[in-house]
């Protein structure tokens, strides 16, 4: 059994700010990133968010490691598009 949340298949890890989106033994993996937040009724809600499709091999130089990126406004929206762009990556 797996430690992490998932999402349609695929595991969620969160620090701070950044969401980790797939499996980091893969080839591609999302960062998320929430940009800002508001709060609706007492709770943070993401309501401008980044959404970075990653390669992961470790020979790759840093600067070309982002492969797609899109800009969102919320949190379903970015995993949404994250799970598109993971499943094309199979």
């Amino acid at each position: 059994m797996s430690d992490f949340y998932t999402y349609k298949g695929y595991p969620l890890v969160r620090k701070g700010k950044q969401i980790y989106y797939g499996n980091m033994s893969d080839d591609y993996v999302c960062m998320i990133t929430i940009m800002h937040t508001q709060k609706i009724k007492g709770l943070e809600v993401a309501d401008k968010v980044k959404v970075m499709l990653m390669q992961t091999a470790e020979d790759i130089d840093p600067g070309q490691m982002v492969v797609k990126n899109i800009d969102r406004s919320g949190l379903y929206e970015a995993l949404e598009v994250a799970y598109t762009w993971l499943s094309k990556t199979k």
